[in-house]
């Protein structure tokens, strides 16, 4: 559903490590900066400097992506570039902390658990933002996103990493609804994923069909257009809204809403009070929550292992590169 591959094409461009320390020299320069790097990014955080390890390769591919449905194994994924170049950035006068807020690709970034520390106790400001989707195979199939076994994967790693680090970060995981090939059960799915594991995602948004995206084929024409199979679309609003209201489960402002898609998709079993319920039954009041439904925030992942809590007890951006999703 993005398109800036047909933006800016599906060849990495990364920036010079000189170039990318000129801009820091420059912002040091300016009167109001204060030695705070909000963002030494790109549209993906993590794929600076990754390329085809051939180029006789590369010229004669024809994958539309280097990462789907799995790591091309002729795609570099060393992080050590990056990692250098991070390391110069925080080394430079004046300079005391360097974020990193774009988006960290993780199915890449579980390749590397030296750059999940850096991340974690360097480049992390409290939260990360992350953008899992979905949790439906299916679904992220069609989205082109890994599967969500790797963002499980990537948040044990984080939270294990921010609690060596002496720090209490969390992930901002991003999810999307109505999105092609999502049908309402998916989304019953997908809200029961996030209830088992106390989350309640506040980043969402409903799919939207935006120019030059093969999400956007898909919606207008039913088809996958690759396999030229049929793809389910929502495309009725009150089903749009059913489906973001399951979402947003947590939130008694959609609870009719949620029902009413319940109650749709035959499962009369999720609403009630009991354990294993998503939504209280109607005109049980605005506060009440089904047994062991999450309270307040919600982790975004594993929990940080026993061992690593042991251990933990004893604005201005420098883009780095230009690049689409591929």
């Amino acid at each position: 559903f993005c398109s800036i591959t047909e933006h800016e094409g599906r060849i990495i461009q990364s920036r010079s490590a000189e170039s990318v320390l000129r801009e820091v020299r420059a912002l040091r320069r300016m009167d109001d900066f204060r030695g705070i790097i909000s963002d030494v990014g790109g549209p993906t955080a993590n794929m600076y400097q990754m390329r085809c390890r051939s180029p006789q390769i590369e010229g004669a591919c024809r994958r539309l992506s280097c990462v789907h449905p799995g790591i091309c194994e002729n795609l570099v994924t060393d992080h050590e570039p990056l990692l250098d170049l991070l390391e110069q950035v925080r080394g430079e006068s004046g300079v005391r902390k360097v974020f990193i807020a774009s988006g960290v690709r993780y199915d890449l970034a579980e390749r590397s658990p030296k750059f999940i520390r850096e991340l974690a106790r360097h480049h992390t400001g409290g939260q990360l933002s992350v953008a899992p989707e979905h949790s439906d195979s299916g679904v992220l199939d069609k989205m082109k996103k890994p599967a969500i076994a790797s963002y499980e994967r990537f948040a044990g790693e984080f939270l294990c990493a921010s609690a060596d680090a002496g720090k209490e970060q969390h992930l901002v995981p991003y999810f999307i609804s109505g999105h092609p090939g999502c049908r309402t059960e998916d989304m019953i799915g997908l809200a029961l994923w996030l209830k088992a594991r106390a989350m309640r995602p506040r980043q969402v948004q409903d799919f939207i069909p935006t120019p030059m995206s093969m999400a956007t084929s898909m919606y207008h024409t039913g088809l996958d257009p690759f396999s030229g199979e049929p793809v389910y679309t929502a495309k009725d609003l009150r089903e749009k809204k059913q489906q973001k209201a399951l979402l947003l489960y947590w939130d008694p402002k959609q609870h009719g809403l949620a029902r009413s898609a319940l109650r749709r998709a035959g499962r009369h079993d999720l609403i009630g009070m009991a354990p294993g319920c998503l939504i209280p039954p109607e005109g049980a009041g605005p506060r009440a929550r089904p047994a062991n439904a999450p309270g307040r925030g919600g982790a975004a992942g594993p929990s940080p292992s026993k061992a690593s809590k042991r251990r933990r007890r004893g604005a201005r951006g420098a883009q780095k590169s230009r690049r689409d999703p591929v």
